[in-house]
């Protein structure tokens, strides 16, 4: 229980760069490029500094650190709204019927439409841990601590929050539905167009990628065969979103074809399951493992952590001392826990 929550700092660069470049393409939330990520710490100090408590465009970029080691082991995102800045453009999945009278036959057709539905939707992103770190069960702290941010700052995010998931990705770091779309319509290879994306957001898409709808069956069957599905590390990331009670609505990745995971801001189950408690006093950690994730503070000032929690009724609990310094609180303190 040693690991903390934070918001990022300026010194948390170098450990930024270091994930990015681990990160093995396709994370366009997380480049390999340090004036972008330091763009990222400018933006993210800029949101955590707003005081206003009104939907904007702000950026939340948090840091997992082990508080005994000084690594950084992780790092995730909250966009408050997307598509403000540049269109958030995404492939909507559609079909079309058509009958044939002199054939006497049915035609049922798959279709990708650019789109940009999903405007104005908040999003949880650029997730990364550790590989030495995902046996650990951190990933949760990591993924869900976002939840218990937005919670605690309601009024700065959207009624409704998406999270797309890396989509395919070979051992070259080629993606097969780039290579059988996109990449048909631009000079440039998925690491370059990807790359760039990250750095200049989605304007040259529109610029260059046709508007009309395009049959799938005009693609090839590898790129066919990716379309909504998963890079295989994302996997575990997709069911704990599902757990979440995010859900797949036929919107996919422009660049790798993977899923973009929708939910209702106020469904999304760590934030109905989240209770403010008074802590009412301390306890020994045990061997025990965590009962609940705890969070507290504002803003600049928010961490979060992994903890044991126990009832010490009329609303008020027991929490291990452990946790307590970690999150600098005390007995008469207000925390937020969920369960693990």
């Amino acid at each position: 229980m040693t690991f903390l929550l934070r918001p990022a700092r300026e010194k948390d660069l170098e450990a930024l760069y270091r994930m990015a470049k681990s990160t093995g393409g396709g994370f366009t939330n997380l480049p390999p490029d340090r004036p972008t990520l330091r763009t990222k710490l400018v933006t993210a100090a800029a949101s955590f500094a707003r005081t206003e408590e009104a939907l904007g465009d702000d950026l939340f970029l948090f840091i997992l650190e082990n508080t005994e080691t000084g690594r950084i082991a992780g790092t995730c995102q909250i966009f408050s709204q997307v598509g403000i800045k540049y269109p958030f453009y995404s492939y909507r999945i559609g079909r079309i019927t058509q009958h044939s009278k002199e054939l006497d036959r049915t035609f049922r057709a798959e279709m990708l439409t650019l789109c940009t539905d999903l405007d104005g939707s908040s999003e949880v992103g650029g997730l990364f841990l550790d590989a030495g770190e995902r046996a650990s069960g951190v990933g949760k702290l990591l993924a869900r601590s976002r939840y218990l941010f937005m919670r605690g700052h309601r009024a700065r995010f959207a009624d409704r929050t998406l999270a797309e998931l890396r989509g395919a990705i070979d051992d070259a770091g080629n993606s097969p539905f780039w290579d059988g779309l996109a990449g048909r319509f631009f000079d440039m290879s998925f690491r370059d167009a990807d790359e760039f994306n990250a750095r200049h957001g989605h304007q040259f898409i529109a610029d260059l990628m046709p508007k009309h709808p395009i049959y799938t069956a005009l693609l090839s069957e590898a790129a066919r065969q990716v379309m909504g599905q998963p890079h295989f590390s994302g996997r575990p990331a997709k069911r704990m979103l599902e757990s979440e009670g995010f859900a797949f609505q036929n919107y996919v990745d422009i660049f790798d074809g993977g899923p973009s995971m929708m939910a209702e801001t106020d469904r999304i189950r760590t934030i109905q399951d989240a209770q403010d408690v008074r802590i009412a006093s301390l306890s020994v950690a045990s061997e025990d493992p965590p009962s609940h994730i705890v969070s507290c503070g504002k803003l600049a000032d928010f961490r979060a952590c992994l903890a044991q929690v126990d009832e010490a009724g009329s609303g008020a609990i027991t929490l291990d001392a452990e946790s307590a310094a970690l999150l600098q609180v005390a007995p008469g303190d207000t925390v937020t826990i969920a369960p693990v």
